[in-house]
């Protein structure tokens, strides 16, 4: 008797601490689908919709396509970062510093727009969130097509953008209800 007493007490016991646990997670934010819930993921922010406490920078087309913006006033060697030619500055001897951040500093993102300005990443609304990708939306969108497909001659700004194309060129063909094939 006294063991179903102690084993009633148990599988009470295991169904409150269960009920704890759902209620617990219900104190999170979900989202229902269907029959089970799931916690809801924080979201960051799309391409294009910068957070509203960010840093708005606009760069010239010249800045934005210069491959090296830092250059040494010794050699002339040019740098795509300002660390880079502070750590070859060290080789003329001359004086460097590298930025060190503190913990009281305060971190403010930065956003970049487009300087086109007919380009919907022009509005500060609409910024894109980190350098190398304003790079290479001002070179898709707005610069010289510079790299050609030796297959199919089209013609891309970004290199990288024609060795993906060059990769997958000519491997698919589609036939057309008239009969004509036609590749990627």
């Amino acid at each position: 008797m006294n063991e179903d007493i102690l084993l009633h007490q148990q599988v009470q016991q295991q169904e409150e601490n269960m009920s704890n646990l759902t209620s617990a997670s219900g104190d999170q934010a979900s989202v229902s689908s269907g029959n089970r819930t799931e916690p809801q993921k924080k979201r960051r922010n799309q391409p294009g919709n910068p957070d509203p406490e960010s840093e708005v920078i606009a760069l010239s087309p010249k800045t934005l396509m210069a491959t090296n913006r830092f250059v040494c006033e010794i050699c002339n060697k040019g740098f795509q970062r300002d660390q880079n030619l502070q750590l070859h500055r060290r080789g003329h001897n001359l004086p460097w510093k590298l930025k060190q951040r503190s913990n009281k500093e305060v971190i403010r993102k930065k956003v970049y727009v487009c300087p086109e300005a007919s380009c919907v990443h022009h509005d500060p609304s609409r910024a894109l969130g980190d350098l190398t990708g304003i790079k290479k939306h001002f070179c898709r969108k707005h610069g010289e097509k510079k790299w050609k497909c030796d297959k199919c001659s089209k013609k891309y700004a970004v290199q990288s953008d024609c060795k993906a194309h060059s990769k997958t060129c000519g491997t698919k063909e589609y036939r057309c209800d008239c009969g004509t094939l036609f590749s990627r």
